[in-house]
């Protein structure tokens, strides 16, 4: 047994089975959970404080996505982000995290002119950021530029289905993979498993795509908006926790209303303020 691991049940009191639970998550033991038929999440993260939270919650792995895009910088598309952008938050989910495997997504433009080009963009946010892994949105056609990363000794992690980087060229947020279009999925995957991604991330795919996806790979797929058959699951953190105010997508579950806390916070220090019960004389030295 490793140093990084110890020996533990998995998954709470519901799952009393001892095995080795990791002390640092690696590529490795997601690819063991899928072996042995355990399930893991994934939420996305940009900034050092929720990074540790979820981290001590137990997540085992945190997305840097070009998601912040959208969330952070309040844009209605990912394309605008830039490495330099998605490299401050990466740096900062990094210092946030013991146990967690940390994922950068590889923005818009920085990798698919050519495989070095990818490499390059790899390599940064591996040596500047301090990230374990990328994220590439990859088809047959970039398969060379993961195969690259790859070979360069960064790991990486494939998105597959629909892309967000690509929605004009899919014709905007539409569910991919239906009918005869679901072979060509499984062949790009298997192509992105062949070029030596170590896990696979699945977006608004038929349900049933996914049980054939989990048959097909050896590695395992994480899925989001792509049912359960996933080995792994992963959320935009402000939709789980109802941070976000706009219309949510069909496959988000709210776990919290967190703007609704929010907002109550904010009135009760304003309401204060105006009152003149805050600064009390406790608060004050």
């Amino acid at each position: 047994m490793s140093s990084d691991e110890h020996t533990a049940p998995y998954g709470g009191p519901q799952q009393q089975t001892a095995t080795r639970t990791p002390k640092r998550i690696r590529t490795h033991h997601l690819q063991r959970f899928k072996q042995e038929g355990h399930k893991f999440t994934m939420l996305t993260a940009y900034d050092a404080m929720m990074a540790n939270v979820f981290d001590e919650a137990g997540i085992e792995v945190l997305l840097v996505g070009d998601s912040a895009a959208n969330v952070m910088q309040g844009s209605s598309s990912t394309l605008g982000i830039t490495v330099d952008e998605l490299l401050v938050y990466a740096k900062s989910v990094v210092k946030g995290v013991t146990r967690a495997l940390v994922v950068a997504d590889l923005p818009f433009g920085s990798y698919q002119v050519s495989p070095e080009q990818a490499v390059r963009t790899a390599v940064r946010f591996m040596k500047e950021a301090g990230v374990h892994a990328v994220k590439m949105e990859a088809h047959a056609a970039t398969v060379p530029h993961v195969k690259a990363v790859v070979d360069a000794g960064i790991p990486v992690m494939a998105h597959s289905g629909f892309t967000p980087q690509a929605e004009h060229q899919l014709g905007g947020f539409r569910v991919q993979g239906r009918g005869e279009e679901s072979q060509k999925v499984i062949a790009d995957a298997r192509a992105l498993q062949a070029a030596g991604a170590f896990c696979l991330l699945v977006e608004m795919i038929p349900a049933e795509l996914t049980v054939e996806l989990e048959s097909a790979l050896s590695i395992p797929t994480i899925g989001i908006g792509a049912g359960g058959a996933a080995t792994g699951q992963v959320l935009v953190w402000q939709d789980m926790l109802g941070l976000n105010d706009g219309r949510l997508p069909r496959f988000v579950k709210q776990y919290a209303d967190l703007r609704s806390t929010i907002t109550e916070a904010a009135q009760s220090f304003r309401r204060d303020v105006l009152e003149g019960t805050f600064p009390a004389e406790e608060h004050t030295f």
